[in-house]
């Protein structure tokens, strides 16, 4: 059940990165400088979990996904194949980044039930990831104060 549930999350994770760095290589408009150094370190930090992700699985005795098409019939992320106007871009990922935290947040709670705590403890980490990229994206599209 965690190794699924694992599996999922590197499906979802691949999905993402690849989307991220999408957008990285095409944002436009007139924040690009903001908006492309913000989406580079975006990739980066999501392709950081990767390997994490993976070596946890097989901790577990189980194995990983090894192809592509695995890891996008694996994610709840969908694929992007347009290449969307940055706001669009943003408003993307901001709804991309709430599935990752309700993913994150399951995963940890499976793993705690099964008491692999380190699991659950980079969930932990993996959750506030996510929640700090959804305020990030929430700050860009914010049209004005309260």
């Amino acid at each position: 059940m965690l190794d699924t549930e694992l599996k999922t999350l590197l499906g979802s994770t691949f999905v993402l990165y690849t989307k991220v760095h999408g957008f990285h290589f095409n944002v436009e408009g007139e924040n690009f400088p903001q908006y492309h150094d913000f989406l580079n370190t975006f990739y980066t930090d999501v392709y950081a979990t990767i390997d994490v992700i993976g070596e946890y699985i097989r901790t577990l005795d189980a194995y990983t996904p090894g192809c592509l098409t695995r890891m996008v019939n694996l994610s709840i992320i969908p694929e992007q194949e347009r290449i969307p106007r940055a706001e669009l871009m943003f408003e993307e990922l901001y709804a991309d980044t709430a599935k990752m935290i309700e993913l994150v947040v399951a995963t940890f709670d499976i793993a705690t039930s099964v008491k692999a705590q380190g699991i659950a403890n980079y969930m932990a980490e993996l959750q506030d990831l996510y929640s700090k990229k959804q305020w990030m994206l929430r700050s860009i599209l914010k049209k004005a104060r309260a």
